[in-house]
């Protein structure tokens, strides 16, 4: 997570006003995803998902018997609905980033062509917004406008629940010190974040049934320190359970993502940000892996 820096006013279930693009930078061509996998893979999220990606790539090319695109919609300090800041670089928000006219394009939006490509996906890293100062029924209007746009899709939807067993063991010290490191803008008490992380929990549950969803549980032991980031020898069962999620078979070998995938991945970037104050465009999908798969970040 990081400083948000919040581009519009109005707060709604679409998501606030996406980030300012320069007419001439917005008349350059973005590149289209030709030839799409016969099934899509969707994972939406923030650090954790930035953290352990080369593990997913790792852990599906592994458990897929066919190849996948990902598509990806993370980064640290990543909103669901309003734009964010880590340093000089700036995202657009999950809602309003190329991730969805992208899954159009491949034809995951036409519900009603002869041969519609499987997709799955999985929802994590949902909480960063409460300490953004949103209210929970904001984060949650978000939330579920980004599971709905999914299951539109027909897409089999895994969704993480918060770790409020990690949460509940945070406190006065350690909660001032993690506030100053991530979130030095906030001024959200412990227990109001308690309360509104328990509230929001149980509106991801009200989210995961309304949309046929299944719900991964997030154990304390996951977590480190801080209560945000789980531990990275445990975000393979992440990856694991959302597989299971998806009916995958079962592995047919170790997981373990190449040096070419780590440094691949590292250097891609998302196909719109801003970075030290100018629009930067990156053609997606960003990585093309040996295995055939692809990932588009955006």
């Amino acid at each position: 997570m990081g400083a948000m820096e919040l581009n519009g006013r109005q707060v709604c279930a679409s998501g606030i006003d996406s980030m300012q693009v320069d007419s001439r930078e917005a008349a350059k061509p973005v590149a289209v995803a030709e030839g799409a996998a016969a099934q899509g893979i969707v994972v939406i999220g923030a650090s954790n998902v930035s953290r352990g990606l080369a593990n997913l790539v790792a852990t599906v090319r592994v458990r897929s018997p066919e190849p996948a695109d990902l598509y990806v919609a993370a980064g640290h300090g990543r909103s669901y609905g309003a734009n964010s800041r880590m340093w000089m670089r700036r995202l657009p928000s999950i809602l309003l980033c190329g991730l969805w006219r992208a899954l159009d394009r491949n034809g995951f939006g036409d519900t009603n062509a002869p041969a519609v490509p499987q997709l799955r996906a999985i929802v994590t890293d949902i909480g960063n917004d409460l300490l953004y100062g949103f209210s929970v029924d904001q984060v949650a209007a978000w939330v579920w406008e980004s599971v709905a746009r999914l299951a539109a899709r027909h897409a089999s939807i895994a969704i993480t629940r918060l770790p409020l067993e990690s949460i509940a063991t945070v406190g006065m010290v350690r909660y001032r010190l993690l506030r100053t490191l991530y979130v030095p803008g906030c001024t959200l008490s412990l227990e109001a974040l308690k309360e509104g992380a328990a509230r929001l929990d149980a509106a991801i549950l009200e989210i995961a049934k309304d949309h046929r969803a299944t719900v991964i549980e997030q154990p304390g032991e996951w977590y480190g320190l801080d209560a945000i980031h789980v531990r990275r020898q445990k975000i393979a069962a992440v990856w694991q359970q959302a597989c299971d999620v998806w009916a995958m078979p079962a592995a047919r070998g170790p997981v373990q993502a190449s040096v070419g995938e780590w440094g691949r991945l590292g250097r891609s970037s998302a196909e719109v940000r801003m970075l030290a104050g100018r629009m930067r465009f990156t053609p997606q999908p960003a990585v093309h892996l040996k295995s055939g798969m692809r990932v588009a970040m955006y």
